[in-house]
């Protein structure tokens, strides 16, 4: 059915292509998701504010169909047709093109050689190994490869993660372009976290007055190994030991089999960028979230009770125990104790943050615009 969906899109893309580049139309594209406060989001608001150009917004959430009336099914399939046809059309017309993830039907589109097509990635630096250099399935691999081989540019966040990019996209490291991540302006330098913590305060009556420990695993690959996620957090004996602070739970989107229990707040729903700025720590196991809390020197905790495991079916560009920018639990014990002490780590987490991040400032997004609209104006 996924190919079905790819030739359909190349279909309507590759017609469109008898019409001109649009110099000044620029494309966003969200292959998953594309939340207010990432890299795609700051990017397109840095070109509107920046005026001269017109900028569209291209996300496979249109794909997704409301069952839940005659007339919001009508509505949602309509918005899916227009993903494969307008949405295809004004893609095959923007001279420049920015995406945040892998966009699979890329590898069937014929680009006008004059299009500057740009990866921002989801995400900064390098921790577990993605892209090529995980395993995939073949058919994967092969897709994966000729949506590279569109590409112009790859943005990381330091030059010590590019040659991981390289290999990752399988593209010549001359590609790579070590700028800085554009979401990081987001949450270093234009957002109120007071003013974000009074807003989260309010709608969480139960956080007012306690410091705010978000607890943000990865996903894993079934149903039981998900709900174990939650189940190995003793929500009681945290808040026995903890009374001073309130756990904050945020669920994977590809976690369907867990819920929150009782005695934490859900924050699932929440971006991950806002809940960054607000609380004190992270614990996390696997996740790339950890980057967030490196960046602004907060301490990260990880709960890796299945690391063994883990490892096995996925590896890291580094040591995990060495090299991850906080303390290593892998039992609950272990796990009180981390949150005990969570400064312990800072050399680790001082070295993590300047492999990973060669900019810490709010001049990404403008590094980006000058990098790529500059050469190729």
């Amino acid at each position: 059915m996924k190919k079905l969906f790819y030739s359909l899109y190349a279909l309507f893309f590759n017609i469109s292509r008898v019409f001109p580049l649009k110099k000044n139309l620029v494309a966003f594209v969200a292959p998953h998701n594309g939340g207010n406060g990432d890299s795609l989001s700051v990017m397109r608001s840095y070109f509107e504010k920046k005026g001269g150009y017109k900028t569209v917004g291209i996300s496979t959430q249109d794909l997704k169909l409301d069952s839940s009336s005659i007339g919001s099914l009508i509505k949602s399939c309509l918005k899916a047709a227009g993903f494969f046809t307008f949405g295809a059309y004004r893609l095959a017309r923007a001279k420049y093109v920015f995406l945040n993830d892998n966009f699979m039907p890329m590898a069937s589109l014929k680009f006008s050689k004059d299009a500057v097509i740009t990866q921002l990635w989801h995400a900064e630096g390098a921790f577990k190994k993605f892209g090529l250099s995980a395993p995939v399935t073949d058919d994967v691999r092969e897709r994966e490869k000729k949506c590279s081989e569109k590409l112009t540019y790859i943005i990381c966040s330091s030059k010590s993660v590019a040659p991981f990019y390289a290999e990752a996209f399988g593209v010549d490291i001359k590609k790579i372009l070590p700028l800085g991540s554009a979401r990081i302006d987001s949450l270093l330098c234009k957002t109120d976290a007071l003013a974000l913590r009074r807003e989260f305060d309010a709608a969480n009556t139960e956080c007012i007055g306690k410091e705010l420990v978000l607890y943000a695993p990865t996903f894993r690959d079934s149903p039981e190994k998900d709900s174990a996620l939650v189940e190995k957090i003793d929500i009681e004996a945290f808040n026995r030991e903890f009374p001073q602070k309130r756990l904050l739970v945020k669920l994977h989107p590809q976690i369907h089999s867990a819920t929150v229990p009782e005695g934490a707040t859900d924050v699932t729903s929440y971006d991950i960028g806002k809940l960054t700025l607000i609380c004190e720590s992270v614990i996390t196991d696997y996740s790339s979230v950890c980057m967030d809390f490196a960046l602004l020197s907060k301490p990260c905790i990880f709960y890796a009770f299945d690391l063994d495991e883990y490892e096995h079916e996925r590896s890291f560009y580094f040591n995990y125990e060495s090299g991850v920018p906080g303390p290593v639990a892998k039992d609950f014990e272990s796990l009180i104790e981390a949150i005990k002490n969570p400064r312990n780590s800072e050399e680790k987490l001082r070295s993590f943050r300047e492999f990973n991040f060669d900019y810490i400032d709010c001049n990404n997004a403008e590094r980006i615009f000058n990098a790529v609209i500059s050469t190729n104006s």
